[in-house]
C-alpha cells in the first residue's frame, strides 16, 4: 500500500494554519519536465492522451465523493491565443469539469519566469464567472492544476472559489 507524505512545502503552509490539501500523482523530474516542455510551451496538444485517461480514473478512483465538481485553472487570453489550449483542460479532456474560473485583467507575467520568492507574491489572479454561486454553493469542489511549485496558484484558485461556500475544496496537480 502507498503511504501518504506530506511534502516540506505543504508542511510550510501547515505551519501558516493553511489546511488547503494538494495531491500530485508525480514528481516534477527531468522526465515530467521534458513532457511538459513539449506539451505546455511547444504546444503539442496531442501529448495531452498521454495522461487524460489517466487523469480520469485516477479522479474517479480517488475522489468518490457525491456532488463533486472539477475545476480546472484557467490560463489567460494572451496564453490561450499563443499556446492554442489550456494545458490543464487537456489533461481533463476526459472528464466532465466545470470552466468557472477565469483570469482578472491584469498585466501577467508567466510564472516559468518568476522565482520562487516572486511567486509567493503573486496577488489574486482568478475570479468567478458570473451566475455559477448556484452550481458551486455546498459542493465538493476539486482544483485541477499541472504543476505544483509553491502552492500559491492553486490556493488562490480555492481562495477565489470560496466565497460559494462549498463543503470542501481539494487541490490536485499532475505532478509537483
Amino acid at each position: 500500500m502507498a503511504t501518504r507524505t506530506v511534502c516540506t512545502d505543504c508542511q510550510k503552509w501547515i505551519i501558516r494554519q493553511d489546511n488547503f490539501i494538494n495531491t500530485a500523482i508525480f514528481a516534477y523530474d527531468n522526465s515530467m519536465q521534458l513532457f511538459m516542455k513539449q506539451y505546455k510551451f511547444n504546444g503539442d496538444y496531442r501529448l495531452r492522451l498521454i495522461f487524460s485517461a489517466f487523469m480520469q480514473a485516477f479522479i474517479n478512483q480517488r475522489y468518490k465523493v457525491e456532488n463533486l465538481v472539477i475545476v480546472p485553472v484557467p490560463v489567460t487570453e494572451t496564453t490561450l491565443l499563443q499556446r492554442g489550449f489550456n494545458q490543464v483542460c487537456g489533461l481533463l479532456s476526459e472528464v466532465k469539469y466545470m470552466d468557472c474560473l477565469t483570469m482578472k485583467a491584469i498585466s501577467k507575467v508567466p510564472q516559468s519566469m518568476k522565482t520562487r520568492q516572486d511567486r509567493l507574491l503573486t496577488p489574486q489572479p482568478f475570479e468567478l464567472r458570473p451566475n455559477l454561486y448556484k452550481n458551486l454553493t455546498g459542493k465538493n469542489i476539486l482544483i485541477v492544476d499541472d504543476i505544483y511549485t509553491t502552492g500559491v496558484t492553486i490556493r488562490h484558485a480555492a481562495k477565489a472559489l470560496s466565497i460559494v461556500q462549498p463543503s470542501k475544496i481539494m487541490g490536485l496537480t499532475l505532478a509537483r
